[in-house]
């Protein structure tokens, strides 16, 4: 469960999911990452901490240059995790909507003709 606090705690912030967004179509340096924010780079650099730790993101290291790659794992915990209570209540509309044709038709059948 603490994976998933991380995973959801990253992703409350607009700005580390706009960083996930534009890492899902490839990898990117943190100069590369920040040019679309109004932020200084060490900011950008504190979301991609948050990113890591979170097992979002991961770095690589190839010379001087350290790109940023998007993990999925953590994405599909989550999805895997909210998918079951998305099926629960799935279930309770379900019944919920037949109870109310239930009540409908229960209406149209006592209600006296004109």
């Amino acid at each position: 469960m603490q994976t998933l606090d991380r995973t959801f705690g990253a992703l409350a912030d607009p700005t580390r999911r706009a960083i996930l967004m534009r890492l899902a179509k490839g990898e990117l340096t943190v100069m590369e990452l920040a040019k679309p924010f109004q932020m200084s780079q060490p900011a950008v650099s504190k979301h991609l901490k948050v990113l890591e730790e979170a097992g979002l993101i991961s770095t690589q290291i190839r010379g001087q240059e350290r790109p940023r790659k998007m993990e999925t794992k953590p994405i599909k915990e989550a999805t895997d995790w909210l998918e079951k209570y998305k099926q629960i209540w799935e279930k309770r509309y379900l019944a919920i909507d037949g109870l109310l044709e239930e009540l409908q038709s229960f209406q149209v059948k006592g209600e006296p003709e004109k």
